[in-house]
C-alpha cells in the first residue's frame, strides 16, 4: 500500500486514558469518556490522537506492562467500545495511533508465566534467562528505574532480565518467533483501522547477547550493550516490511540516549524503519546526563542547540517530532524558563510558538493547551507511579540528603503530568463525580476547559490559531531552518526559509523587554501569530512569541 506520509500534516494529541475523562464515575478515565470529548479535540484542530496503553494489564506501570496484546483493559471498556471510539474518530477526520510496548511484557503474560516455571517451555526463549555468576547476577547491568536489571528465580536457579520493574521482563528479540508475534499484533490492530503506533523504548529491543559487564562509571550500567543494539535496524526493517508497509500507517519511536547518527538511521526515508522518533536532547537541557532527577538551571543556548541540531541534521533525510510535554515529562509551565505565575499564559503561548513552527509533527499532551501545571502533591503516599517510589528508595539507599529529595521528587515525578484533566472548576474538575485515582490539582478553579473556551485570550484559543496557521503555511513543512541568534541567552529567533518568502519566528524567553536588531524584521512582513496585541520591530516584550511572514527580497 502507498504510504501517503499523512503524519507530516498531522497535529497529534496524546491522551493518557486513565486521566482524560471518566464516564462511569469509578474515578478512572475510560474509552467512553474519550468518545464524549472527541468534538473538543476536533474543535481544537486535532487530526490525530496518540492513545497511551489500553491493553489488558495488571497496571504495575500504568499499562506499560501488557498481559494481553489483543484485549482491552476492562477498566477502560470493551473491544466494542474501542471500535466505536475508532469509528467516531475517523468520522471526525481524526486518526488514531496506539502505544505499543515491544521491549517487554507483564510478568502476568501467559508467555512469561509458562517460561518462568518450565525450562522446557516453548516460551522460555521469548525472554532472557541466564545463569548467575556464582551468587551474583549474570552481569552488572542496571535498569531505568534504578537498581539491578536481573531478578532471581529460585525454581530454575536462574535470572531474567528486566530493564524496568521486575514485573516487566524483557523480551528476547533475537528469537524470530518474538518478531513474528509482533508482526501479528501490528497487523491485528491495523486491520481494525488503527493508523499507526508510538513504539515504547523501541531502541532497546536488541541486546548484545554476550551480556558483558560495562566497565567504568555509568548512570545506566550496560547501556552501551542494549541502547541501539546490534540488530536494532534489522528488526525494525523486518517489522516495517512484513507488517507496517501493508498499511498507510506511521510510527514514532521513543528512542532514549540516541545521537544524530542513530536518528538518521532510524528515520531515514530510504531505510523503512520509523516515520519519526522522540529525541530527548532538548528536554534534558535542565538536567545532567539526560537524567531528570539530576536538575540544573535551564539554558536557552543549550535548548536552541539541541532543537536546531536535529532541524539541520535531519533536513532532507528524516522527519522530526515536536514536543515538550508527555506522560513521562513534568509540565512545561514554570519550566524551560517560562513563568508559572504572572506570565503563565503569555509564556506558555511563547513556548508553543517557538517549538511548533520548527519542521516536524507537533505533539500536544492533554491539558497542555490549558497551561495545566505540575501536581500539587506534597506527601509521598499520594503519588501513584512506580518509578517515583523506586527512585525514592534508591536515593535513600544512597543516603542522599532529604533536602535533595524534597526538591527532586516533586519536580521529577511522572505523576506531575498524570493528574486528571481539568474540564471545569467542580470538585473533581469535571473529570469524574467520584474521587479520581490521582489527586486533582487545586488550581482547577481557574485552569480548566470551561474557563478557557469562554476566554477568547486563553491558551486554548491561541493553540487553535497556531494550529490554523501551521495548516495554512506551506513553509512550516518545507522551509529551511536557520538560527539567527544562536548565542543569545534570552531570544530564540529562527527562519523557515523559502525561495521568495520565509517565516520568521521570534521568542523572548525572559521577563525582560529585549531590544531587537535583526534586519529580517525590517523586511516587508505580515504578522501571522502574536501572543500580544502589539508588535514593534525593535523590541520583544516579556515572553513575547511572534511569527512573521516576510518577503525575502
Amino acid at each position: 500500500m502507498k504510504n501517503t506520509k499523512w503524519f507530516k500534516d498531522a497535529v497529534i494529541y496524546q491522551i493518557y486514558p486513565r486521566s482524560f475523562k471518566d464516564s462511569n464515575d469509578d474515578g478512572m478515565g475510560d474509552i467512553k469518556g474519550i468518545i464524549s470529548k472527541l468534538d473538543y479535540l476536533k474543535n481544537l484542530g486535532i487530526n490525530c490522537v496518540w492513545l497511551s496503553p489500553v491493553y489488558e494489564s495488571p497496571n504495575r506501570d500504568n499499562g506499560y506492562d501488557i498481559s494481553d496484546y489483543y484485549s482491552i483493559q476492562k477498566m477502560f471498556g470493551t473491544m466494542d467500545d474501542f471500535k466505536l471510539m475508532l469509528s467516531e474518530m475517523h468520522k471526525r477526520g481524526i486518526r488514531l495511533i496506539m502505544d505499543l510496548v515491544m521491549n517487554h511484557t507483564s510478568d502476568q503474560h501467559p508467555w512469561f508465566k509458562s517460561a518462568l516455571n518450565d525450562v522446557n517451555s516453548p516460551y522460555r526463549d521469548y525472554y532472557i534467562f541466564r545463569k548467575g555468576k556464582g551468587k551474583k547476577e549474570p552481569n552488572n547491568w542496571t535498569g531505568f528505574f534504578g537498581g539491578k536489571a536481573w531478578e532471581y528465580t529460585p525454581n530454575t536457579d536462574s535470572y531474567y532480565l528486566h530493564l524496568f520493574t521486575k514485573e516487566q521482563p524483557d523480551l528476547n528479540w533475537d528469537n524470530p518467533k518474538v518478531r513474528e508475534e509482533f508482526i501479528k499484533v501490528i497487523r491485528f490492530w491495523c486491520d481494525l483501522g488503527v493508523d499507526g503506533f508510538r513504539c515504547d523504548v523501541i531502541n532497546i529491543i536488541s541486546k548484545d547477547q554476550r551480556f558483558l559487564n560495562q566497565k567504568g562509571w555509568a548512570l545506566l550500567k550496560g547501556g552501551k550493550y542494549f541502547i541501539n543494539g546490534p540488530h536494532l535496524h534489522e528488526y525494525l526493517n523486518q517489522i516495517n516490511k512484513e507488517a507496517l508497509s501493508h498499511y498507510d500507517s506511521m510510527t514514532v519511536g521513543e528512542t532514549v540516549f540516541s545521537n544524530m547518527d542513530d536518528m538518521k538511521k532510524l528515520t531515514g526515508e530510504d531505510r523503512d524503519e520509523l516515520s519519526m522518533v522522540f529525541n530527548f536532547d532538548h528536554t534534558s537541557t535542565d538536567c545532567f546526563f539526560g537524567v531528570k532527577w539530576l536538575m540544573r538551571k535551564f539554558s536557552l543556548t543549550r535548548w536552541k542547540k539541541a532543537l536546531g541540531k536535529y532541524q539541520v541534521g535531519l533536513q532532507d533525510i528524516g522527519w522530526n517530532s515536536l514536543f515538550y510535554e508527555n506522560h513521562d515529562q513534568r509540565r512545561s509551565v514554570g519550566r524551560f524558563n517560562t513563568d508559572g505565575k504572572e506570565y503563565r499564559e503569555i509564556s506558555a503561548k511563547m513556548l508553543a510558538t517557538s517549538v511548533y513552527f520548527l519542521k516536524g509533527t507537533p505533539f500536544i499532551y492533554e491539558g497542555q493547551e490549558l497551561g495545566m501545571t505540575n501536581s500539587d502533591i506534597t506527601d509521598m503516599k499520594d503519588y501513584q507511579d512506580v518509578e517515583t517510589f523506586n527512585i525514592y528508595k534508591t536515593a535513600r539507599e544512597l543516603h542522599l540528603p532529604k533536602s535533595y529529595l524534597k526538591k527532586a521528587i516533586p519536580n521529577g515525578a511522572r505523576d506531575n503530568a498524570r493528574t486528571p484533566m481539568q474540564w471545569d472548576d467542580s470538585e473533581y474538575a469535571g473529570f469524574s463525580n467520584h474521587q479520581p485515582w490521582l489527586k486533582v490539582n487545586a488550581n482547577k478553579s481557574f485552569i480548566n476547559v470551561k474557563e478557557s473556551i469562554s476566554n477568547p485570550s486563553s491558551i486554548y484559543h491561541y493553540y487553535q490559531k497556531l494550529i490554523k496557521v501551521r495548516q495554512e503555511e506551506k513553509l512550516v513543512k518545507d522551509g529551511i531552518y536557520e538560527d539567527l541568534l544562536p548565542k543569545s541567552k534570552k531570544i530564540y529567533a529562527y527562519l523557515r526559509k523559502g525561495k521568495d518568502e520565509s517565516l520568521l519566528v521570534l521568542a523572548n524567553y525572559s521577563k525582560d523587554t529585549i531590544r531587537l536588531n535583526l534586519k529580517e524584521v525590517n523586511k516587508p512582513h505580515k504578522v501571522l501569530l502574536n501572543n500580544y496585541s502589539e508588535f514593534s520591530s525593535d523590541k520583544l516584550l516579556p515572553y513575547q512569541g511572534i511569527v512573521l511572514k516576510i518577503h525575502n527580497k
